[in-house]
């Protein structure tokens, strides 16, 4: 077990990434690297663990802090959806045709 321990305290190089939702109507996110789009049904965002779709209603951009890779959405969450790394360009195309 203490292998178990040794490894989860070593650092990464791969910055955090942390989802928080209350209540399904504040989202906390961090690790993002960009927002590609947002309206207020769809944010898509560029994590440092892939891009993550969060669909719902009344969305809105509630703080976004670049230098710190964090974004806070408020309204009602619906989806939350990470997309592969192997399609994150066509996502990416789709979503931007969505925005359009």
């Amino acid at each position: 077990m203490s292998q178990y321990y040794d490894s989860n305290q070593q650092k990464s190089s791969v910055p955090d990434h942390d989802v928080i939702m209350r209540g399904r109507r504040t989202l906390e996110i961090s690790g993002v690297k960009q927002v590609e789009s947002f309206d207020n049904e769809e944010f898509l965002l560029e994590t440092v663990m892939g891009f993550l779709a969060i669909k719902g209603q009344n969305l809105q951009m509630k703080n976004l802090d670049v230098d710190k890779g964090i974004v806070s959405i408020k309204g009602k969450v619906f989806d939350l959806v990470y997309l592969d790394d192997q399609h994150g360009e066509k996502a990416k195309g789709f979503f931007s045709k969505l925005f359009r």
